[in-house]
């Protein structure tokens, strides 16, 4: 990703396809990001990207419509920013990494935000609805990266609600019920 090891990097995530409202708010909120001295790789979905691109060319910031190598993106990240689906939120657990959650309010039964809510009750992440962030995103992004202490704290916690073993541990039901 051409990072500077010496920053912290902010990883955005919206899907494989995009978050139209994320990446307006990463938009807006751009030079607040880098000016607290903070790199951006930020994953804008393919149907963005030509929106969005023209950003690359901002210093410390990396723009891509789609991370081919996930684990290194989550290995440079300090802090993420992400969707609630399930298998974000799975694989967000097993990061530990500290994470904003944008639910999309756009799903059957709003369940990304119960998703989130489940890893926000157990003070795992924060939980950013898309109605608040205008007036949210910058007090709590702040606050966030003032506070290495908390940064520490919800990577902790996110990671004790990971399950590394959950196919197994399906496989394993499901073999004792078929032997009833």
């Amino acid at each position: 990703f051409a990072l500077d090891a010496t920053k912290k990097t902010l990883l955005v995530l919206g899907g494989s396809l995009g978050s139209r409202r994320i990446n307006q708010l990463i938009a807006k909120e751009l030079d607040f990001i880098t000016n607290q001295n903070i790199q951006v790789i930020w994953q804008c979905g393919k149907l963005y990207f030509d929106e969005y691109s023209h950003f690359n060319e901002k210093p410390n910031v990396k723009v891509v419509s789609f991370v081919d190598r996930m684990d290194l993106a989550y290995a440079a990240a300090d802090i993420i920013i992400s969707r609630a689906g399930a298998s974000s939120v799975s694989e967000l657990c097993l990061v530990g990494k500290p994470v904003i959650f944008i639910p999309s309010p756009n799903v059957a039964e709003d369940h990304q935000t119960k998703n989130a809510k489940a890893i926000v009750d157990k003070n795992g992440a924060i939980l950013l609805k898309e109605s608040e962030l205008d007036g949210k995103f910058q007090p709590v992004f702040s606050h966030l990266i003032d506070d290495e202490n908390h940064q520490i704290e919800l990577g902790n916690q996110i990671r004790k609600l990971a399950k590394p073993n959950a196919t197994q541990d399906i496989v394993k039901e499901i073999n004792k019920l078929i032997k009833k």
